[in-house]
């Protein structure tokens, strides 16, 4: 591996909405460094996850795989140890690998060596939720034992993964520092939606600028959206603190970072929790690439899950990228070697119900498998449609057209495209009803369930 070989950091949040930063239009100033690095690096604008959920997130951003490769479709689940993550391609690359913060792809705390993803370092807890707080971050190391860091809790991990990389500066390095917040907070009662922002940042930031899909929808906003905000804020100046870092290291030339998040957040509006959707609102986070090739490369405006993730930042580095990753890397279309890209994303949603889903630039098609039960069933051989929303008309996707007669074409098109998706994926090639003319839909009979929760 070459000395020039260039470090990588993922900073990654939990539960953000792509909204939060001003280059999504949020009037409120809560990114100014991400913000930042977005104009110098690459703004992938329509970054999306490919399954909002924690776990199966983290499973496809770790490994490049869908479910139908990793096995991991809802939270409770470990990833397999026989599977590769990006631990190990960085690690057989020559580089020192590090994790700090959630991991939530283990049954157990502290987090099994062999559950650890291949990381050489570890300062990591498998929830970070039920086990510490706010201004008490307890984790624990390579010999589990548990460390107690000091400060609110972006600060404290922040802190860890800025004083690992000043003691590991001998050869490239990837460093994967993955925060909770802004993820709402554990209770002893429902709603369990509280977000404990820093001392004094809750205030800033309560009754002010709330989103159109949540201001027209209600939910849960109005109540939390100033602790929510606030802890966006401090993430936003964790991240000024690491890049400062890297600067003051010499260091932040030759460092790729990757900015984003494992899902959204639409605040009880689209269900009885808080993601689990084909929503926007539970699909599309922020994603941002700086260094390296990334800077310059503007605004890509493809649609990018955390799926592409993995072999993008192997091409970056110059590591090959292996055949068994199912996403594909950026690289390619910022190097204009190539302009093919998907347009098209596929959505798998899980533990709220079974369902699948295609976002196009225009399009938001999903059906749901009304008869699957989401707490043991991963897929389902028949689905039901239950959403159309015309992005371009209605970007807050209040309108529903999915038995809409003049849209019969459109579903016709994307129901044969998610059933190619879904064969591409590995997944059950399943049929597809057209959404049933009475008033009792898919989605109705959707709500009408019980809302099997996994936060």
């Amino acid at each position: 591996m070459s000395w020039r070989a260039p470090n990588v950091v993922v900073f990654f949040t939990d539960q953000q909405r792509w909204d939060t930063m001003g280059l999504h239009g949020n009037p409120l100033g809560l990114t100014p460094n991400l913000d930042r690095m977005a104009q110098r690096g690459t703004h992938v604008v329509y970054g999306l996850t490919p399954q909002p959920l924690c776990t199966p997130a983290r499973a496809c951003l770790q490994t490049g795989q869908w479910q139908t490769r990793t096995g991991v479709y809802t939270n409770g689940q470990t990833l397999p140890p026989t599977t590769k993550t990006l631990a190990h391609y960085f690690g057989e690359a020559g580089y020192a690998t590090a994790y700090i913060g959630k991991w939530h792809l283990a049954t157990t705390n502290p987090v099994p060596a062999t559950q650890r993803g291949g990381y050489h370092y570890w300062l990591g807890s498998n929830g970070l939720m039920r086990e510490c707080k706010p201004y008490r971050t307890i984790v624990y190391d390579n010999d589990d034992r548990p460390v107690t860091l000091p400060g609110y809790r972006v600060d404290a991990l922040t802190d860890a993964a800025i004083r690992w990389i000043d003691a590991r500066q001998e050869r490239p390095f990837f460093l994967f520092l993955s925060h909770i917040e802004p993820h709402q907070q554990q209770g002893d009662t429902p709603p369990v939606d509280d977000y404990h922002a820093p001392d004094g940042y809750r205030e800033r930031y309560e009754g002010r600028w709330v989103p159109p899909d949540l201001a027209a929808l209600g939910g849960t906003a109005h109540q939390y959206l100033g602790g929510y905000y606030g802890s966006v804020k401090r993430l936003d100046e964790a991240l000024g603190r690491l890049l400062d870092a890297l600067k003051s290291l010499d260091l932040l030339e030759n460092t790729i970072v990757l900015y984003t998040a494992d899902h959204s957040d639409h605040f009880h509006t689209r269900n009885d929790g808080c993601k689990r959707s084909i929503h926007e609102a539970s699909i599309r986070v922020p994603m941002v690439l700086q260094g390296g090739e990334f800077d310059g490369g503007g605004h890509v405006r493809q649609p990018v899950t955390l799926l592409d993730l993995p072999p993008t930042l192997l091409d970056a580095a110059g590591i090959p990228v292996p055949a068994e990753m199912q996403g594909r890397s950026l690289m390619p279309v910022l190097r204009r070697q190539s302009a093919e890209w998907l347009e098209d994303a596929l959505i798998m949603v899980s533990t709220a119900q079974v369902a699948r889903g295609l976002r196009t630039h225009r399009w938001k098609y999903s059906v749901d498998a009304p008869t699957a039960d989401p707490r043991r069933d991963s897929t389902s051989a028949q689905y039901v449609e239950e959403y159309l929303y015309d992005l371009h008309a209605d970007p807050h996707e209040l309108t529903n057209l999915v038995r809409s007669p003049a849209h019969a074409e459109v579903r016709d098109q994307l129901r044969r495209r998610l059933i190619e998706r879904l064969r591409e994926a590995g997944d059950v090639v399943p049929e597809i009803e057209p959404a049933p003319a009475s008033a009792t839909s898919a989605t109705s009979a959707l709500r009408a369930r019980p809302a099997w929760r996994s936060e």
